[in-house]
């Protein structure tokens, strides 16, 4: 039995389309990250499943059962065996630690909820500080309670609305780590909304990438990156291009040279994205690339250097490759307007078609017709959800 069900869902907000026939399942103990630029859809689409907003048309399954659908009454929130993370926190501030988490428990009755509290408190770090109020604790400390009381419970399904985004980087890393392995000690399925790429593809099982309330695609983190369905979704996840394709004696040409392909092109391929991984510094540019048995050669190509700037893994270098921006960390620093050789990897070409041929992708979003989506939003969030723990 899937742990959450969406089935053709809309949602129009002042006459504004946000969802539009968006499908999803997500399994029993499974993790899926949704990742959406602002306007997107994400916020409204969690507020739905969570029971804060109703839907135009579709239906949303949380369990196998029905719990929204036009004509049939809506499942409240505190029934639908949720717990919802969010980056605000939505603690009580006249409650300890303990009790934030505890009063959820005691809410359902649950016995030795003290005990219980404690010992999920123990497991996200904060033993030894359950009795301080939040605003004694930092912002890693009062997300980690927040945490603690939506796991406590044990919900069917978790819902995390951007829950890192207020945290230091160093911060978020330490804590997304905690969030993945607690949910997935406790074998629970969890719908994680974030517009941070290294966050969705760290912690989900399945990515999706949301826009204009359109599910692109869904799939898993290392496919999506490997096989993006569309240059959109390819863009969207940072993919470097596009470079001209053209065809010329059964071969696809680049701007450097014939692209040796592992597997055959899709017809009609006129534009060539690379990934970020398909390219590394190389001092041999304009030699083929040695290959392993079956494997085309490697690509070289010169690149125009533009700047370098230091970072903690080294040296982020920015070059001009035929036209496109390419930007890959090196630990060697190279004057601006030098040359440098890059190696690309054929393997990992991205292929598509004129857009002129397909489909057009969905318009540019007016930021001022999205702006329902988040108006008010934080408050009634962290209301419901505060009421939701003593309901």
């Amino acid at each position: 039995m899937n742990a959450l069900e969406l089935n053709a869902v809309r949602r129009s907000l002042h006459g504004v389309d946000v969802l539009r026939g968006l499908s999803l399942t997500v399994a029993a103990g499974e993790i899926v990250s949704l990742l959406g630029a602002s306007g997107s859809g994400k916020t409204t689409l969690l507020r739905v499943v969570a029971g804060l907003e109703r839907l135009d048309s579709g239906s949303v399954r949380i369990g196998g059962r029905l719990v929204d659908a036009p004509g049939s009454p809506a499942l409240a929130p505190e029934q639908r065996g949720l717990g919802m993370v969010f980056q605000d926190y939505a603690l009580w501030p006249h409650l300890s630690a303990l009790d934030n988490v505890a009063l959820a428990l005691r809410a359902r009755a649950q016995r030795d909820a003290v005990a219980q509290a404690r010992d999920m408190l123990r497991r996200v770090g904060l033993d030894g500080l359950q009795q301080r109020r939040p605003h004694e604790l930092s912002g890693g400390q009062q997300q980690r309670v927040a945490l603690a009381r939506a796991l406590a419970v044990r919900p069917r399904l978790l819902l995390c609305d951007e829950p890192l985004s207020n945290l230091d980087s160093g911060l978020r890393e330490e804590l997304r780590e905690l969030i993945g392995a607690v949910v997935r000690e406790h074998g629970l399925s969890a719908l994680y909304i974030t517009h941070d790429q290294r966050e969705a593809f760290a912690l989900g099982d399945r990515v999706g990438i949301l826009s204009a309330g359109t599910l692109l695609q869904i799939d898993a983190p290392r496919q999506l990156l490997l096989a993006p369905a569309s240059e959109q979704v390819a863009r969207f996840l940072h993919a470097l291009g596009p470079w001209p394709l053209r065809e010329q004696g059964g071969a696809l040409h680049a701007p450097w040279g014939v692209l040796a392909q592992a597997a055959p092109a899709a017809p009609g391929a006129t534009r060539l994205y690379l990934p970020q991984a398909a390219l590394r510094i190389d001092a041999a540019a304009g030699r083929p690339g040695e290959a392993g048995p079956g494997e085309p050669p490697a690509m070289r190509a010169a690149a125009r250097v533009l700047r370098c700037v230091p970072t903690l893994e080294g040296v982020e270098l920015q070059a001009m490759l035929h036209g496109v921006v390419v930007r890959l960390v090196t630990q060697a620093w190279h004057a601006p307007g030098s040359e440098v050789g890059l190696c690309l990897d054929p393997r990992q070409a991205l292929l598509f078609g004129d857009p002129a041929q397909r489909a057009p992708a969905c318009a540019p979003r007016d930021e001022s017709a999205t702006a329902p989506e988040s108006a008010g939003d934080s408050a009634t969030t962290n209301d419901i959800t505060r009421e939701m723990a003593v309901r």
